[in-house]
């Protein structure tokens, strides 16, 4: 099948299951005179498309999303990933909705032809960015890119939120009835480098891994890297590809972990219902899972081995840095090592007052730490930062001022807790999208479900 005649399966499979048919949210008016946007997504990778893309089929149109990057250029994969393939099997749905001609697999084979799909051993990064532009494409989900979101604030005169948006030099205010933050991984805090890194040496020495890196720069250099992750091994990988004199990565543990629990999860019952456990349960898997550690894949540890300049120190964390000269100097239990430049690969802080969006609201939203003491010996501090979601994804009031904190849904990695695997996941979204979905729409006909009493009593179209 062709490209061409693939796109058109698809809008009839999205007409074929458009049952029930019938618009149904009522229209409001802001307090611009303009008719309120029913749902703003704040954030267009692949959670936030997919979460549109759910909301219509359940007739909610009145739609828009924004994201701070250019067309295209929305989520990690073509800016700060670094890996050669997406770490998922590439057998996972979810975007798709249970539509086999929106599948990742369709798409691939109508441009590639039969069998390339069983050729492909992993999705490569720019291929799942392509998919999902031609995604967006296909379900014809409005964005608004290099667009900025503010503090969202609540009109209680209109029962709706208010939230300033920066377009390059235009600033406009949208009003919309609910809002969905849809903000990637760090989307409920912020990606962190250690204080003794970031606090100690100046920034031509030393960078993040979600940020820009001069790797050509990097050339004949001695590079120190910090995290034994995923992207530690990619970031080491591509300074040995640009010419890196040496490279070695650095991490706690005494030997790297090689047992990934998320192929544990994926099976039904932990995707599907690990959010109807008690809190005593949920924490317990998520605390084991975080335990567990993360895993570079094969792939991703061979091609940084590949490297005779490539350099493991296990049972090695940094206790300090600071610089002798123009080199930076660390400290670790086995003693001084010396860098040119160094990178941490030490991932992001949970912590929703790092979020600018939530600047007028952040104080009030329920914490795990308000909901649920761990024992002592199971105590996680950013664990204890999430956000204590309800059966929806929306955030919980504390303070019994703010109830229509409900309406503020948080489909990002600070889910993870509530909700287990969706927000900023592939592999949880099969089952996380029909649950945001369900507590937006099930949010929409509890709010006006007198308009919708009024409408059934007036109801008079004769059959007979």
């Amino acid at each position: 099948m062709s490209l061409e005649a693939l796109e058109r399966q698809v809008q009839a499979d999205l007409r074929r299951l458009e049952y029930p048919a019938r618009d149904w949210v009522t229209e409001r008016e802001g307090p611009d005179g303009k008719p309120l946007c029913d749902v703003l997504i704040i954030g267009a990778g692949q959670s936030g498309l997919a979460l549109a893309a759910a909301l219509k089929r359940e007739r909610v149109h009145n739609i828009l999303l924004v994201d701070r990057h250019p067309e295209g250029k929305a989520g990690p994969w073509l800016t700060f990933a670094r890996m050669i393939t997406l770490r998922t099997p590439k057998y996972l749905t979810g975007p798709d909705l249970g539509i086999p001609s929106l599948t990742i697999q369709s798409w691939y084979e109508a441009q590639h032809g039969d069998g390339a799909w069983e050729a492909l051993a992993y999705i490569p990064k720019e291929t799942w960015a392509e998919y999902l532009n031609w995604y967006r494409d296909m379900n014809g989900l409005p964005v608004r890119y290099d667009t900025t979101a503010g503090a969202i604030a609540r009109v209680d005169t209109h029962a709706c939120f208010a939230v300033p948006l920066r377009t390059g030099d235009q600033e406009e205010t949208i009003y919309a009835r609910r809002v969905v933050m849809a903000t990637g991984i760090e989307g409920s805090g912020r990606w962190r480098a250690p204080g003794f890194i970031a606090e100690a040496l100046p920034s031509t020495h030393y960078a993040h891994t979600r940020r820009d890196i001069d790797f050509d720069a990097l050339r004949g250099k001695r590079v120190g890297v910090l995290g034994a992750g995923a992207s530690a091994f990619d970031n080491a990988s591509v300074a040995l590809e640009h010419g890196a004199a040496e490279v070695r990565l650095c991490f706690r543990r005494p030997k790297l972990v090689n047992v990934n629990p998320y192929r544990w999860a994926e099976f039904v019952g932990f995707l599907k219902h690990v959010s109807d456990l008690d809190d005593a349960a949920k924490w317990r898997f998520i605390l084991q899972v975080l335990r567990m550690g993360q895993l570079p894949p094969t792939d991703t540890f061979a091609r940084a081995r590949t490297h005779d300049n490539f350099h493991l120190h296990p049972a090695t964390p940094w206790n300090s840095s600071r610089m002798d000269g123009d080199e930076v100097v660390v400290e670790t239990p086995q003693g001084e090592l010396r860098f040119d430049y160094v990178i941490a690969a030490t991932g992001f802080v949970t912590d929703l007052s790092c979020r600018p969006e939530l600047a007028h609201c952040q104080q009030a939203i329920k914490l795990w730490a308000d909901a649920y003491q761990p024992p002592a010996e199971d105590a996680h501090d950013d664990l204890l930062r999430h956000p204590y979601l309800d059966d929806g994804f929306g955030f919980i009031d504390k303070t019994g001022d703010m109830p229509w904190l409900s309406h503020i849904y948080n489909y990002t990695f600070g889910c993870l807790l509530s909700h287990g695997f969706g927000g900023a996941s592939i592999s949880g979204m099969k089952y996380s999208l029909p649950k945001i979905a369900s507590g937006i729409t099930k949010s929409f006909f509890v709010e006006d479900q007198d308009h919708y009493f009024d409408s059934l009593c007036a109801y008079d179209v004769e059959e007979f």
